[in-house]
């Protein structure tokens, strides 16, 4: 038996026994849990070993179990033991956050809650740590940039214009520009300000970390109301915009499996083939993240279609051959 099971099956009965108004007997509880008894009974005496004040008494002939009163009053009954995992490790997800006002607001949360937890039920939350871990490697540091979140973030909520100084990566210059920040947006470990830029006359995308300077106007402004996020970036394989269009590649069958086991896009469609190899299939725009993605997968990956995505794949393809042959070919000459 698993020490999830285990926890998951303790809580239950704490959360029983609460509910109840006259108390439990262990044949009830059996029957609710689908275990035996004697299970039941180990439960109940690893719980008052752990301090939770559980008792049983007699009534009317049968054994019950109750809890103290005090303990009833406290005890967050209507979090469910998932509810309680996801609240402690949302901390966890969002290390990558700290010092942010996201994460700070969350801890802050977090203390309320477990002012509220008896000693006994912080006990029970420290065993559940045991259980799952989580961890994440590849993260942004935005301890520096905290200032710009929380100025960004602020400008958001009251529908402030925002003047800001935007360091572009691809042409490696700054530009200075005016933007209605509509939403904030956390995608794949990197936060974004989505709104309309007055200099582009367009909704753009701005890493919010390549903001370097930021003043907020006394300018309001509204959000439309067709605006949706989901359906602005409904057609980008990541970040960047573009016209989707079809889209097929032909996975081989030594990888079909990691394609198999994750969606990737929303239009995505796999059709599977007998040798073990999947095509993939999405209307999605073609674009740097697209590309990247699919030479991330190596030889093992071969576009179909569209041709225009086909020339450029093979092109990048030879600047790599290329740029490993001349560095093969200098070591060589250093050696001789």
């Amino acid at each position: 038996m698993s020490r999830g099971d285990q926890l998951g099956r303790q809580w239950s009965i704490i959360q029983t026994i609460v509910a109840s108004k006259t108390g439990k007997a262990v044949a009830e509880l059996a029957d609710e849990l689908d275990c035996n008894p004697r299970t039941v009974y180990r439960d109940l005496n690893a719980l008052q070993v752990a301090g939770v004040p559980i008792y049983d008494e007699k009534i009317d002939g049968k054994n019950l179990w109750s809890i103290t009163d005090i303990y009833k009053h406290h005890i967050p009954i209507h979090f469910s033991l998932p509810e309680l995992m996801a609240l402690y490790f949302s901390r966890d997800l969002l290390k990558a956050l700290q010092s942010t006002v996201f994460h700070d607001s969350l801890e802050s949360l977090f203390r309320k809650i477990k002012t509220t937890l008896p000693p006994e039920s912080e006990k029970f939350l420290k065993n559940i740590q045991q259980v799952l871990c989580v961890a994440q490697r590849q993260y942004k540091e935005y301890r520096k940039y905290k200032e710009i979140i929380n100025r960004v973030n602020g400008a958001a909520v009251k529908k402030q214009t925002v003047k800001i100084v935007y360091y572009t990566m691809s042409r490696r210059q700054e530009t200075s520009r005016k933007v209605d920040p509509y939403k904030i947006w956390y995608f794949n470990g990197s936060f974004y300000l989505v709104g309309q830029c007055h200099l582009r006359n367009d909704i753009r995308t701005f890493a919010l970390e390549r903001i370097k300077l930021l003043t907020v106007t006394k300018e309001e402004f509204k959000v439309p109301d067709d605006f949706s996020i989901e359906e602005l970036m409904s057609g980008s394989f990541g970040v960047i915009k573009g016209k989707p269009e079809k889209i097929r590649v032909l996975f081989d069958a030594d990888i079909a499996g990691y394609i198999e086991e994750k969606v990737w896009h929303e239009s995505q469609k796999l059709h599977k083939y007998d040798d073990g190899s999947v095509i993939f299939e999405a209307d999605v725009a073609v674009t740097d993240d697209l590309k990247a993605w699919i030479l991330g997968w190596g030889a093992d990956a071969e576009v179909l279609e569209p041709k225009s995505l086909i020339k450029e794949m093979k092109e990048e393809t030879l600047r790599m051959f290329e740029r490993y042959n001349i560095v093969r070919e200098v070591k060589e000459e250093k050696t001789l």
